[in-house]
């Protein structure tokens, strides 16, 4: 049984530096993982967290899904909790030699990258509701003022 090496001052980074890297403060990121969204791959000698490369990468997810897709933390660890599990699933099926395994873990791979799918597409309703109540909001804007316009026009101007 082979054991991968222990994280070493080379491969893994302080939290300094993972705030730096990503734009996070500090405090964020031990919120995070306070919440469970992310586990620092190891300690220093002195109790520091360390985070490897896959731990900024995933801090990297957080702050995309949470900033530019606009999900809510709970949202978050769902989809992320999700791609964990596509990650063993992949894992498995490479691993496997039998058809009918690797079929099935297709199937459960599927279900899962459905439920992720389903997650986003109800945020994209609602997006798309806000997005036509807004369009709405313009649209009574702009007839209030063409109304007013009309209203203050004079007389003679609105006779041509």
């Amino acid at each position: 049984m082979t054991t991968s090496p222990p994280a070493t001052p080379a491969t893994t980074l302080r939290i300094e530096a993972v705030a730096q890297r990503t734009g996070l403060t500090k405090r964020t990121i031990r919120y995070y993982e306070e919440i469970g969204l992310l586990s620092p791959s190891g300690r220093s000698e002195g109790g520091f967290r360390l985070f490897s490369e896959a731990d900024v990468a995933r801090l990297q997810r957080i702050v995309t899904l949470r900033n530019s897709a606009g999900l809510s933390l709970a949202d978050v660890a769902e989809l992320l909790d999700a791609e964990s599990v596509r990650e063993r699933i992949r894992e498995r099926y490479l691993a496997a030699e039998d058809p009918a395994q690797k079929r099935a873990m297709l199937a459960e791979s599927h279900e899962v990258l459905t439920r992720q799918l389903a997650l986003i597409e109800r945020k994209r309703r609602t997006l798309d509701e806000l997005a036509t109540e807004y369009e709405e909001r313009l649209q009574r804007i702009a007839r209030l003022d063409a109304e007013l316009a009309d209203q203050a026009a004079p007389r003679g101007a609105q006779a041509q």
